[in-house]
């Protein structure tokens, strides 16, 4: 084992003890260095691993933070839930930061998607999903205006839109297309869930459909690779 990966292992046994609880700040590379009889270096080294393995906040200028690393949370593709479910199913506290709701013309992919009319709009909704009030998850959805209205726009906090969507309109979401893409680090919905060095990116582009195989809504979700782990069961046929 290499000297930075036997310190990195010191200092996660430091943690787990309680030396540094949650929320504490490690001591300066300088102090680790003098202390494990290494260059600053090596001890950034350490911290690097610490901070892939996103037990470690690492604020320029201001220091090391210890942190509690959120569970990585396994999903099969074959399973259609909802983003409220997968983090709710984790134990994790589910949260939203709205960003945009409007009502706009549709480009002609939504359009032949949703199967719309002319001049027929959709209700775009955009935000960050969080869990125990960390960024995990970047929803796009796009809904025919026709079929939810106005009145959605005027609401504070709508929460999972599959049960939004069966109690106020009764419509329920029974099945889902899905391309699986990984998006470039450039993408600006990409850059939102971007918090952490290690942190990749799975891009989920779903249309859901209802019970009559009617599309009622399009979905574009950006889903931290670090936290959320997506699983198929595959046979010869």
């Amino acid at each position: 084992m290499a000297i930075y990966q036997e310190i990195k292992a010191a200092l996660e046994t430091s943690i787990i003890d309680g030396e540094y609880p949650i929320g504490e700040k490690l001591p300066p590379e300088v102090t680790l260095a003098k202390q494990f009889k290494v260059s600053r270096e090596t001890i950034r080294s350490a911290i690097k691993l610490l901070e892939q393995e996103g037990k470690v906040v690492v604020r320029h200028g201001v220091g090391t933070f210890v942190v509690n690393p959120l569970p990585s949370l396994p999903n099969s593709l074959e399973n259609l839930m909802s983003v409220t479910s997968m983090i709710m199913h984790a134990g994790l506290e589910d949260g939203e930061r709205r960003e945009k709701l409007r009502r706009e013309e549709p480009i002609d992919e939504w359009r032949e998607l949703l199967q719309l009319q002319q001049k027929e709009e959709v209700i775009v909704h955009e935000r960050i999903r969080t869990a125990n009030n960390e960024p995990v998850v970047f929803s796009k959805n796009i809904l025919s205006s026709k079929l939810v209205g106005n009145d959605i726009l005027n609401k504070e906090k709508i929460g999972s839109l599959f049960q939004y969507l069966k109690n106020v309109h009764n419509i329920e979401i029974d099945k889902a297309t899905t391309e699986i893409i990984v998006p470039l680090h450039t993408d600006p919905n990409c850059q939102k869930l971007l918090i952490h060095p290690a942190t990749t990116v799975l891009l989920l582009k779903q249309l859901h459909y209802d019970q009559h195989n009617t599309p009622v809504l399009y979905s574009l979700d950006y889903f931290r690779n670090d936290i959320f782990k997506f699983f198929i069961s595959r046979s010869r046929t």
